[in-house]
This record gives C-alpha cells, sequence and structure tokens, in this order.
C-alpha cells in the first residue's frame, strides 16, 4: 500500500465528542484554558500539558518542538529551557512564540500566541528545584542542541549528573531559564464529525479582550 494510501485509511476523531457552545464562554481565556486542559486530563489524554512551541530563528526561519507547560497564570503561559539551547537563542532574538495544544481524545486544540519575557531567576530555579532528580540532572547537563559526538558521551555526562542531583539536589544551573509568554491571541478549536467545527478566538486590545467565532 502506498503511502499516501495508508493515510487515508487512517480515522480522525473516531468517537463522540463534546459540544462547545462558544455563547457561554468567560471573558477572558485563562478559565477556560484551565477547563479544556482539565476536561482532557480526565477524558484520558496523554499528558495534556504537552505543547508545541514555535520560534523563529534569526534569519526568520521557524522551528518548532514539544515541551512541557509548567503553568498558565495571570502573567501568562509558563515553559522553561537553557537559555543556551536553540530556543533560548532564538527567544533573545526575536523574542515571540506560539503554542499549541492538541487533544485528540476530546478533538480539542489550543492555540496561542504572543511576546515572551524570561521571568525571575529565582523563580526558574526555584521551579527547576520542585521537579525531579532527573530533571535537574538533565539541566545539569546542559548542551542542549549540541552536536554530540557519540551517544557515550552522553551517558557518562548524564551519569555524573545524576549523582550530583542526588547528591546536591539544590543545586543551581545558571542558563536555567523559565520564559512567560503574554497572550494577545488565544484561539480555542473543538472539532465536529462534519466538519463543522467551532473556533473561538480571543484577541487582546490593551487590556480587554474580544470574542470572536471563526470559520472553520
Amino acid at each position: 500500500m502506498e503511502f499516501r494510501q495508508f493515510l487515508h485509511t487512517l480515522r480522525v476523531w473516531d468517537t463522540d465528542l463534546p459540544r462547545f457552545d462558544p455563547h457561554t464562554t468567560p471573558p477572558t481565556p485563562l478559565p477556560l484554558f484551565q477547563q479544556w486542559m482539565t476536561h482532557a486530563a480526565t477524558a484520558g489524554q496523554a499528558e495534556p500539558h504537552t505543547m508545541s512551541l514555535a520560534t523563529v530563528d534569526t534569519d526568520g526561519n521557524p522551528d518548532i518542538r514539544t515541551l512541557p507547560l509548567h503553568d498558565a497564570d495571570d502573567t501568562g503561559w509558563h515553559f522553561a529551557s537553557h537559555s543556551t539551547s536553540a530556543k533560548g537563542r532564538q527567544l533573545a532574538a526575536h523574542p515571540v512564540a506560539a503554542l499549541g495544544f492538541y487533544w485528540p481524545a476530546v478533538g480539542r486544540q489550543v492555540r496561542v500566541r504572543g511576546p515572551v519575557t524570561p521571568a525571575d531567576p529565582a523563580i526558574a530555579q526555584a521551579d527547576l528545584h520542585a521537579r525531579s532528580t532527573g530533571a535537574l540532572a538533565a539541566a545539569l547537563v546542559g548542551r542542549m542542541s549540541e552536536v554530540l559526538d557519540t551517544y557515550e558521551e552522553l551517558e557518562a555526562a548524564s551519569a555524573a549528573a545524576w549523582q550530583r542531583a542526588e547528591a546536591e539536589p539544590r543545586t543551581p544551573v545558571a542558563t536555567w531559564t523559565r520564559y512567560v509568554l503574554d497572550p494577545t491571541e488565544v484561539e480555542f478549536f473543538q472539532g465536529d464529525a462534519r466538519r463543522r467545527h467551532v473556533r473561538l478566538r480571543y484577541r487582546r486590545e490593551g487590556s480587554a479582550w474580544t470574542r470572536e467565532l471563526l470559520w472553520p
């Protein structure tokens, strides 16, 4: 079977999907986002907190990767990485980004975009030290996105980092950075089996939010 034919055999949202009434939504997007993520988790969606992060490099080319959401509050959507990583360098050069969440278990997507700023370094360190030993060890290894000569080199660096993380769980990692995306647009997408998808976009104008429906 050709790959294109194989793709045509795959089903999308082969399940009952929840209804979404955009007329009953809150005036700001954060409560609805928190509600949708919680609903996706209780519906059995694996890793609902994972998201795609899109940035732009110094040549204007888009880049994208998957990473976890660390928080979503009144200050914005939070994620973390090394400031020396590819994404960290890109955000330093072009401090704007877009986030994408996809929860196929309920046929829902959320898109967020806006300017990005680093949080206070103390917040980044507290966030890192509240996570697992493995997270600290990975941060201590560092060198994210650098060329790796051999996998054995990574194994040795990881083993040393694990040993240090277990012995010194409060070890600071200077390049570890908590980033906050301050949303200017947030779109909620509810899939429909008959392709009558509901798209609700929040747009911020100053301190006020405007809600509008979009054609699917």
